[in-house]
């Protein structure tokens, strides 16, 4: 009976081992008995087939160790074949998670989000600040009730400030001191629908009572006749307005006016404005126009000069207000586009133009412009309508006579915000 384990023999007993069979390279150690038997030859260990499932399970000899090795080692594999990869010890290790879109995306959606918001908030506040709020409505006295809707007095005056003297000669101004009122336009927005109604400049008026804007004295209506824009190189937009409410009866809720600088600027910024010129041309050598007829884009230059003509029109100033409309509604129009809102490059010097050189009310609001702008815009529209004030005829001085019948229809149809009917003529 041979007591030693398989592999050993009687004569290898001094510690020779046999060979490892097939790929095993390494066999478990199984400890015997504490202590031999005494006279005995101590029990030699024995070796098994595997180290048991991998980690401590095999057996008191396991428990004794702390647990065996991966199973990996029982068949001979080399590190690699069943390692890193593989499984085993190494299994997992460079396999990336997958990425978790959806928290991605939401982190993406608010860094975006509050982005937007930041630089909203910065344009409102930049744009806000450009504005030259330097007209005071609450000086204008024995004003009329309000009505529905929201009223603007929009002004273009012939403002030479921040023009140079090159500037001047190109664009055609001259070089007179103050300023004066070039245009003036009514523009009404509200449910019925935007209506811009054109003041002409000769327009019979009668100068009511006032308090002058600088002076604070009170200057009593003589029931003097003058042409509209007069009022304004009397006393300024404050006159002004409190010329229109009382010849009109219609209540001015917002003032905005621009010079000549900011209006060829707005239009040089948006890249010009494309226009139809009307069959046979226009030339006119004290505004500067000299234009073929058909449709042409004009740039800041060319813009001033077709909308100061007059002398081209066979010196209507009718004519002119027409053009006027128009142009604005066609800027309007171009500047709403979204190669122009949706690309900074050109919204930001568009905004600045206009903002660097617009006077307004003290009440105006950006929210207020807006809705100016997009009204103007509307005019060409389906839902809006341009006009003329109604005229009857001249006046034994000269000048414009409104129609007063439909002057009042028209305000009261502007006071109810009801679609206007009222015709110019």
């Amino acid at each position: 009976m041979n007591d030693w384990p398989e592999g050993w023999s009687g004569n290898n007993r001094g510690g020779d081992y046999a060979q490892p069979e097939g790929p095993r390279v390494m066999r478990q150690v199984r400890r015997g008995p504490s202590a031999p038997p005494q006279g005995g030859v101590p029990q030699q260990p024995s070796y098994g087939d595997s180290y048991g499932d991998g980690y401590g399970n095999s057996g008191p000899d396991q428990q004794q160790y702390g647990g065996g090795y991966n199973s990996d080692y029982n068949t001979g594999q080399v590190y690699g074949a069943g390692g890193v990869g593989g499984g085993g010890h190494g299994g997992g290790r460079g396999e990336r998670g997958t990425p978790n879109w959806g928290r991605r995306i939401k982190l993406t959606a608010i860094t975006v989000t509050v982005v937007l918001l930041a630089t909203t908030i910065g344009t409102y506040f930049w744009a806000d600040s450009k504005l030259n709020r330097e007209v005071d409505l609450s000086k204008v006295i024995d004003r009329p009730s309000e009505g529905e809707g929201t009223n603007y007095l929009i002004v273009g005056s012939d403002s030479r400030a921040g023009l140079s003297d090159e500037q001047k000669k190109e664009l055609h101004t001259g070089s007179a001191d103050g300023k004066r009122t070039d245009s003036m336009m009514i523009l009404h927005t509200g449910s019925g629908g935007p209506t811009l109604i054109s003041l002409p400049r000769d327009s019979n008026v009668e100068i009511p009572t006032f308090v002058g804007s600088e002076s604070g004295k009170t200057y009593k209506g003589t029931g003097r006749q003058v042409k509209l824009n007069a009022a304004y190189a009397e006393d300024g937009p404050e006159l002004l307005v409190r010329t229109v409410e009382a010849n009109t009866g219609l209540r001015i809720d917002h003032y905005v006016e621009i010079g000549f600088a900011g209006f060829a600027n707005i239009v040089d910024a948006v890249g010009g404005v494309e226009i139809e010129i009307p069959k046979g041309g226009m030339k006119d050598t004290k505004s500067g126009a000299d234009f073929e007829a058909g449709k042409q884009n004009l740039n800041g230059e060319q813009a001033l000069a077709f909308v100061r003509t007059r002398y081209a029109l066979a010196g209507s100033d009718l004519d002119r207000t027409k053009n006027q409309q128009k142009f604005l509604a066609a800027l309007a129009s171009q500047t709403a586009t979204p190669s122009t809102v949706l690309n900074p490059f050109k919204l930001y010097p568009t905004m600045s133009a206009g903002l660097d050189t617009l006077i307004v009310d003290e009440d105006m609001s950006l929210f207020d412009l807006a809705d100016m702008f997009w009204a103007m815009k509307g005019v060409t529209g389906g839902d809006g309508k341009s006009m003329n004030m109604p005229i009857s005829g001249n006046s034994a001085n000269g000048n414009l006579q409104w129609d007063t019948a439909k002057v009042k229809q028209l305000v009261e149809q502007l006071k109810n915000d009801e679609t206007v009917t009222v015709s110019s003529n």
